[in-house]
């Protein structure tokens, strides 16, 4: 019997690409890997867009807050003025109101005052029309006749302020010199000393109230 003989069996099988096991695994570490880049680009992506968000919706709530909190403050601030203003006009009544008690208790003080104002007419119509002697007979020749202690009896008790207090001071210097200028027969002297007396008294009836109760200023 012939021997027959088979031909390599690979000579007849289609050349067909092979991998090994090593190759094929460095193929699945790639696509792990550039899936997990693509994962962690979009997760990036999320991440900074959740950021811009957050960072948006903070600054709007803060100019919010800040502004609901200077509405806050103005209004503190605010009521706290009413409260001071309040008190400042519950002071000022209070003190007009004694004032108003004492000049209503001092029917003999403002009577000495009334007649100051009299006086002071007499005298400055009197320097006008250049009479000195006139003006002295009103006047008298010295700061301490009765009439001009009665003034400051009724100054001392109706003078509660510094400004006050002042003014009173003012007139009396100036009295002084009207009366020794009218006794000099210095007629500007004299002219210059009424006028610093009249506004003394009339910055002092304004300061203590009394400007409404006395006629003629």
């Amino acid at each position: 019997m012939a021997t027959v003989f088979l031909p390599n069996a690979k000579a007849f099988l289609p050349s067909l690409p092979y991998a090994s096991s090593s190759t094929v695994h460095a193929q699945a570490q790639q696509i792990v890997c550039c899936r997990a880049a693509t994962e962690a680009s979009s997760s990036l992506v999320i991440s900074r867009r959740t950021i811009s968000l957050s960072t948006l919706l903070f600054t709007t709530l803060r100019g919010y807050s800040k502004g609901r909190l200077d509405e806050a403050n103005a209004a503190i601030l605010e009521a706290d003025d009413d409260e001071e203003l309040l008190e400042k006009v519950k002071k000022d009544r209070k003190k007009r109101l004694e004032r108003q008690g004492v000049i209503s208790s001092s029917a003999k003080e403002t009577a000495y005052l009334q007649d100051l104002v009299y006086k002071l007419s007499k005298v400055g119509q009197a320097i006008e029309k250049n009479d000195l002697s006139a003006a002295s007979s009103v006047l008298g020749s010295s700061k301490d006749t009765e009439w001009v202690q009665k003034v400051n009896s009724a100054f001392n008790k109706l003078s509660s302020s510094d400004e006050e207090k002042t003014e009173v001071d003012t007139f009396n210097s100036s009295l002084a010199s009207l009366i020794s200028s009218v006794s000099s027969n210095d007629i500007e002297a004299s002219k210059v000393a009424f006028v610093a007396s009249a506004t003394a008294f009339e910055k002092w009836s304004n300061l203590s109230g009394l400007v409404e109760q006395l006629k003629g200023l």
